[in-house]
């Protein structure tokens, strides 16, 4: 009866990190994409419009703070589910 209710425990102490893990890479890899891709965006409209080239630097770095942001949050939420 013990054993069982250790090995519960232990598997879903386990699934939970698993978990946890899978959550923090996919905040990440969406973070990730996110600024690339304003990236990109940002050089074809330099491209297209050099003359407003301040213009959008200012806002892609705006934009891209705000995502990193986003995404330390959801990392720290997921080290919250490991440890708390």
């Amino acid at each position: 009866m013990f054993l069982t209710a250790f090995l519960h425990a232990a598997i879903g102490v386990s699934l939970a990190k698993v978990g946890a893990a899978f959550a923090a890479s996919i905040a990440v890899f969406g973070a990730a994409w996110g600024i690339g891709k304003i990236g990109s965006t940002a050089l074809e409209s330099i491209a297209r419009q050099p003359e407003a080239a301040g213009d959008i630097r200012s806002g892609m770095v705006l934009a891209a703070a705000l995502i990193e942001g986003v995404a330390m949050f959801a990392v720290v939420v997921c080290f919250l589910v490991l440890f708390v």
